[in-house]
């Protein structure tokens, strides 16, 4: 059974700097909390160690789109199978929003449980407030004071 997830933050910083966080791969530990370590193998491969209630899993990604300051893409080559997408929209000089588009396919009681009570989604929205305020703060903009 796959499953996927959606989830959206409007930031108050411009679509140029929410990019230039999320570009860097090796960064998404420090906004992705269930994700412990991230490390670039080639320009468009890179393995990760996720901390996941109940396990550990890790797995190599490929990069399949980069459309700057616009979309980023993966899909797994090994390990835990799942794809997504990173979309960056422009909504004013200082705003942005950015989507998160995930598909994949639990495995085990756990991960299935996640799937079917939304813990994965709101572990997203977690994540995506986190990233939302690290935006704000790199952007030095009000959204960053609350």
């Amino acid at each position: 059974m796959a499953s996927s997830l959606l989830e959206a933050v409007d930031i108050n910083a411009p679509t140029a700097v929410t990019w230039a966080l999320w570009e860097d791969v090796e960064r998404w530990p420090t906004f992705l909390s269930h994700v412990k370590h991230v490390q670039r193998i080639d320009a468009k491969t890179f393995a990760w160690q996720l901390a996941l209630p109940g396990a550990d899993k890790s797995f190599v990604a490929e990069l399949t789109e980069i459309v700057p300051r616009e979309r980023i893409a993966w899909r797994t080559t090994e390990g835990v199978h799942h794809a997504g997408v990173v979309s960056f929209h422009r909504l004013g000089d200082t705003e942005s929003r950015v989507t998160l588009r995930i598909e994949y396919d639990p495995q085990g009681f756990l991960e299935h449980l996640g799937a079917l009570t939304n813990l994965d989604a709101a572990l997203a929205t977690y994540d995506l407030d986190e990233f939302r305020h690290m935006a704000e703060r790199a952007a030095g903009t009000r959204g960053a004071q609350e």
